[in-house]
């Protein structure tokens, strides 16, 4: 099973003061780019892998999806999700996305943020994925790229150039990197991005669009903060299709 650190309490706690955790879409930077990368949910069938406080659960019923399920290891998160909403269009359900099962062709649209860095064995969750769309099924997602993955020290390096630089630590050493971020001892699944297209493509998915998300300038007027991620991308979005 994979680790449930979204019921800790320390991490649940931290994690409940995030933007994305309290302004939910629209507090995602990444957000625009992704949801440039969806189909029309219109009349879909949807699955959402790893769905959190069940924002985009509800944002694809409300903009028309038939059904929604909704899939997260985290009882806390599961229960937010199910407060939120009365919507029977609905359903939120425990899943291990390192065990996942799903029935064949019963979507039209899997979707997932920023929860495949958990997962160990992402080509048998890939080939779940692929199995359970329908034929020209839709299957968008973003994970932490693995850039921003690999440093294992903290913060900007200054290069004999005086260039700020980001500390990428044996970017193709891959596996498990234990971090601590909002607790102690978060185990993610470090892969290259070599490695996560190569295994879309041996699930047998045609890759549509990659992006390496990088906050606009409106974005950076809006939020300061968020200059700093023009320096290394943080998040990889990629769209594909069975």
């Amino acid at each position: 099973m994979a680790q449930n650190i979204y019921d800790r309490e320390d991490f649940f706690a931290g994690y409940s003061q995030l933007g994305r955790s309290v302004e939910g879409l629209e507090g995602a930077a990444e957000w625009p780019a992704l949801r440039a990368m969806l189909p029309d949910v219109g009349g879909l069938r949807v699955v959402d892998l790893g769905c959190g406080f069940g924002w985009f659960c509800r944002w694809a019923r409300e903009n028309g999806a038939a059904q929604v399920l909704g899939l997260d290891l985290s009882e806390k998160m599961l229960a937010r999700a199910r407060a939120a909403s009365s919507d029977t269009g609905i359903i939120y359900e425990r899943a291990d996305l390192d065990q996942l099962s799903l029935p064949q062709a019963r979507f039209d649209l899997v979707y997932s943020s920023l929860a495949f860095h958990y997962v160990e064995d992402v080509l048998r969750l890939f080939e779940t994925v692929h199995q359970a769309l329908s034929p020209g099924g839709h299957f968008v997602f973003s994970t932490e790229h693995p850039i921003f993955m690999a440093p294992t020290k903290p913060g900007w390096v200054i290069d004999t150039h005086g260039r700020k630089t980001w500390p990428v630590d044996q970017y193709l050493v891959e596996g498990p990197r234990s971090t601590d971020w909002l607790a102690k001892g978060v185990v993610k699944h470090h892969r290259t991005i070599g490695t996560t297209l190569n295994v879309l493509i041996q699930a047998g998915f045609t890759i549509n669009h990659v992006e390496e998300f990088c906050p606009t300038a409106e974005q950076i007027a809006a939020k300061s903060e968020l200059a700093e991620e023009r320096e290394r991308p943080i998040f990889l979005l990629v769209s594909a299709r069975r």
